[in-house]
């Protein structure tokens, strides 16, 4: 395998939970394998919407006390925001190819397209891509 942890590749710094969405990102680095083979990775990631697991805190007094909340307002849970990320490995550098799969496979997951993601993927996988001055 290319990448030891690719966990850390795709979160540098950890993966962390945000508490509004940032804007797509788009990364692709190249990683030389111990045969001295190139791997062109590309990462795409986004923020997805979760719903945290411990409610908004409520108000306390001056005494560090919890004060009584209506009970005609239920406690809402916080909303925060997950990253996901996409990744393409390949031995071939073609990072505009790389960018325009992975932001259709990310267009498809959010619009929710009746077009399955497995279905879309085994296209991409499956294309023929003629070879440079070959026959026309």
């Amino acid at each position: 395998s290319p990448l030891p942890s690719l966990p850390q590749f795709c979160q540098p710094s950890g993966w962390q939970l945000f508490p509004e969405r940032n804007p797509p990102t788009f990364f692709v680095a190249v990683l030389t394998d111990i045969n001295s083979e190139r791997h062109y990775c590309a990462c795409f990631t986004f923020w997805e919407a979760v719903e945290s697991p411990q409610p908004q805190s409520h108000a306390r007094n001056a005494e560090g006390e919890e004060e009584e909340e209506e009970a005609a307002s239920p406690v809402q849970p916080a909303q925060l925001f997950a990253p996901k990320s996409l990744v393409l490995v390949s031995r071939l550098d073609h990072a505009e190819v790389f960018r325009n799969s992975l932001g259709l496979i990310y267009t498809i997951y959010v619009d929710g397209l009746s077009v399955s993601l497995e279905n879309v993927i085994g296209n991409l996988l499956t294309c023929t891509i003629p070879i440079t001055g070959g026959a026309q």
